[in-house]
């Protein structure tokens, strides 16, 4: 796949782009199916376990940084709190300087399930990849590439 100039709509970038798109819907729904019947077992629900992987990057996340992260209010940013709290995968602490600010850490067992499900989706994904041929192979490396050249994943 060649990389066509930003601005430029060309029919073989629009049909790497209608391939990569197949690629995407094929793959998430493949993860996506895996990965309700782990969570199913760990009793979370996908908005829990994307906090957790939210919380798995960073040290704290306050309630205010949750919510804007889930696009939820402060409200039901608590409301997934206490859910996961009671799972035991994160605990809440007060900050130091105000005891008002409610810090959210991720547990050693929320780490675990995390990596869990990183391994399950890698798994996943590496059975699709080794069955792609060189061409959707390396259209899959450019987008890679470009997606994370501009912090979009």
């Amino acid at each position: 796949m060649k990389l066509i100039p930003s601005g430029t709509q060309s029919a073989s970038f629009k049909a790497d782009a209608g391939r990569l798109a197949d690629f995407v819907l094929f793959t998430q729904r493949g993860c996506i199916l895996n990965l309700s019947k782990e969570l199913n077992r760990g009793n979370l629900s996908y908005p829990q376990f994307f906090l957790l992987t939210y919380l798995s990057s960073e040290d704290y996340l306050t309630m205010t940084d949750i919510a804007k992260k889930m696009g939820h209010s402060t409200a039901a940013a608590t409301g997934l709190v206490d859910r996961i709290e009671k799972l035991g995968y994160v605990e809440r602490t007060h900050a130091l300087e105000d005891r008002r600010k409610i810090m959210v850490r991720i547990t050693s067992k929320g780490m675990e399930m995390v990596a869990h499900m990183r391994k399950e989706i890698a798994n996943d994904l590496a059975g699709i990849l080794s069955s792609m041929d060189e061409e959707e192979t390396e259209t899959v490396e450019h987008m890679k590439r470009a997606i994370f050249s501009r912090k979009i994943a």
